[in-house]
């Protein structure tokens, strides 16, 4: 086939999904064309060495990469996320229908950053079958919008609800999310689910180094671990204040940063919490050692409905990993840790509940969460991993393209 890819981000930014399944699909016979923007995130200025143009296009066997200018604001407002979302929708715009109209079907990796370039692509290209890949059903705004920013997320709905009637298929990285892009105007005929996958060349079992256990551990006691963003979906304030009343029973280790690092700290200095300890952020490429010298992963969501539907990728990180979680968190996240029995699980933001679970994990046997590990890695590989999700959105490419096809005879 040839086949089109629409994605806002793409390598060498941390993107490893759409650029992951680029070069899985073209290594499986198929010919691929990237659109994509300029590399920017997560600082909103373009990577040194790059430069904005509009004839920029990269090549290698069966797989092309086109990319196009966009605004970079790099000082993260609502106005300069929109300016960048917009432009980038125009260049799309420019470009689409010479470069993918004789594709035989669109795979978008949809995120809210590329709505109006999605719509205003299935416009030009018409008939080209499209295989919608929905990352995240709500925009990144706060709930609390007002003015300005209130009509930007009501445009972005309508257009959001638009291509969702307009894709031939339209993939969900979890069970939950299926019900509310229906709700948002998909076919649900038409909604599969396909589970994201990790960076496989990066996470995978293996064994912490020295270094990696001076950096974690600090005694033989259990050792909790958080790797990722420190911000608002989270909810980490729960985790510290859990870990706070089990005193030197376990260590709760936060790697990373984000917007709500200085209030975890200051709750944790408030607490007098000497078993939270934070990590500054580091490379990917460090996170497996990291992972491995910890006894478990914490993931966490808040109580949100729009989480419920959500499951983070570190969650995919920790059991291609090989370890055992401790989940706090509603809907899919906590079903698939469950059901997979590769680690223990709680309610979201409830602190007793999951100081509970924080001590049960201490009392668990080392043997016992070597398996949890080990059941976590077979349901990763069965479930999540790359090749599973390639095949499924192969899968859906050639059905949308014989359903256009069979339509048009």
């Amino acid at each position: 086939m040839k086949i089109g890819i629409l994605s806002y981000h793409f390598p060498p930014e941390p993107a490893f999904i759409p650029g992951s399944l680029a070069e899985e699909l073209a290594a499986r016979g198929h010919e691929v064309r990237v659109l994509t923007g300029f590399p920017d995130y997560p600082g909103g200025h373009v990577y040194p060495g790059w430069r904005q143009r509009w004839r920029h296009q990269t090549h290698s066997e069966r797989l092309t990469v086109r990319r196009v200018p966009r605004y970079a604001g790099g000082d993260g407002s609502a106005k300069a996320r929109m300016a960048s979302w917009l432009s980038f929708a125009g260049s799309v715009a420019l470009t689409g229908r010479r470069y993918l109209g004789d594709v035989d079907a669109l795979y978008v990796f949809q995120l809210p950053a590329v709505t109006f370039a999605a719509a205003g692509l299935l416009r030009l290209l018409g008939r080209v079958p499209t295989v919608l890949h929905v990352q995240d059903v709500w925009p990144e705004e706060e709930p609390e919008r007002a003015g300005e920013a209130r009509r930007w997320s009501g445009r972005l709905d309508a257009t959001l609800r638009r291509i969702y009637q307009e894709a031939g298929a339209v993939a969900v990285t979890a069970p939950s999310m299926r019900d509310l892009v229906v709700a948002g105007g998909a076919d649900p005929d038409r909604v599969r689910v396909v589970l994201n996958w990790t960076d496989e060349r990066i996470f995978r079992p293996t064994e912490p180094s020295r270094a990696a256990r001076r950096l974690i551990r600090r005694d033989d006691r259990c050792v909790v671990m958080h790797a990722g963003t420190i911000g608002v979906r989270q909810g980490l304030e729960t985790a510290v204040r859990a870990a706070a009343t089990l005193g030197d029973r376990m260590d709760l280790v936060l790697v990373g940063s984000g917007a709500e690092e200085r209030r975890v700290r200051g709750l944790a200095a408030e607490l007098r919490a000497e078993n939270v300890r934070f990590v500054d952020r580091r490379s990917p490429l460090d996170m497996p050692e990291l992972y491995a010298a910890a006894d478990y992963q914490l993931v966490m969501l808040r109580d949100l409905p729009e989480l419920r539907g959500m499951v983070p990728g570190k969650l995919q990180a920790a059991l291609s990993c090989a370890a055992p979680v401790v989940a706090s968190a509603g809907g899919d996240t906590v079903a698939l840790v469950e059901r997979a029995r590769a680690g223990l699980s709680c309610p979201p933001e409830d602190w007793a509940a999951l100081a509970d679970r924080f001590w049960l994990a201490s009392a668990i046997p080392p043997p016992a969460r070597v398996d949890m590990g080990r059941r976590g890695r077979d349901a990763y590989l069965r479930e999540m991993s790359l090749r599973a999700g390639v095949d499924r959105i192969e899968g859906l490419l050639h059905e949308v393209s014989a359903r256009a096809a069979t339509s048009r005879r």
